[in-house]
């Protein structure tokens, strides 16, 4: 009877701690925050533009302004910086250095808002902007849930896959307004590649 109690254990434990589906080919982000990581799928052939500045600001190959200085440097942006602003049951921001709406990158991008890209379930990766066109560049947003309202508006250039809990649980911090009253701190943002680079397709002459 112990020998099959045991047994038993050890399947429901099993079964308790299944493993994350293996990511498909592709370019992904890890968001490495203080309630733990979620990973999410960077769409690199619908958004290019989009996912090439996230991209070069979390490695710290592009430069953007220093908030303190006002120089621009190259330095990784999101490390060290906090999910600054909460909509309760709709997203979570990050991306800027001094945790304000108002802070100023030092450049900006145009808008790669397809129609096929919708803001359809939680975990959308999106460019966040300062509500005219082409005014997004190095800050962005996370949904927890289908909003409907914002297709047309934001290009969204990811999909979260793994750790979707996390960015729940960041989204359900005390606020005060749309500040959260102690921020959660993302650490760090690092990018991985999954399989080959896909091969870019050369223009017809």
């Amino acid at each position: 009877m112990k020998r099959l109690a045991v047994l038993l254990i050890l399947v429901a434990c099993a079964f308790a701690q299944k493993p994350d589906k293996p990511l498909k080919n592709g370019l992904y982000a890890v968001f490495n925050t203080e309630l733990g990581k979620f990973t999410a799928q960077l769409y690199e052939k619908d958004t290019p533009n989009s996912v090439t500045t996230f991209v070069e600001l979390a490695q710290g190959t592009l430069a953007w302004r220093d908030p303190k200085t006002n120089a621009m440097v190259k330095r990784p942006l999101y490390d060290n910086t906090t999910f600054y602003r909460i909509l309760p049951g709709q997203a979570i921001q990050g991306g800027s250095p001094n945790g304000t709406p108002a802070f100023d990158c030092g450049f900006t991008i145009r808008d790669e808002i397809l129609p096929g890209l919708m803001f359809s379930q939680s975990g959308k990766l999106a460019v966040a902007n300062a509500g005219a066109p082409d005014t997004g560049a190095c800050q962005f947003f996370i949904t927890t849930g289908p909003i409907a309202s914002w297709n047309g508006k934001y290009a969204i250039f990811g999909q979260v896959v793994e750790g979707l809990d996390v960015v729940t649980r960041i989204n359900k911090a005390p606020v005060r307004g749309e500040q959260p009253i102690n921020p959660v701190k993302l650490i760090s943002v690092t990018i991985e590649r999954v399989g080959p680079v896909p091969e870019v397709k050369k223009p017809k002459k």
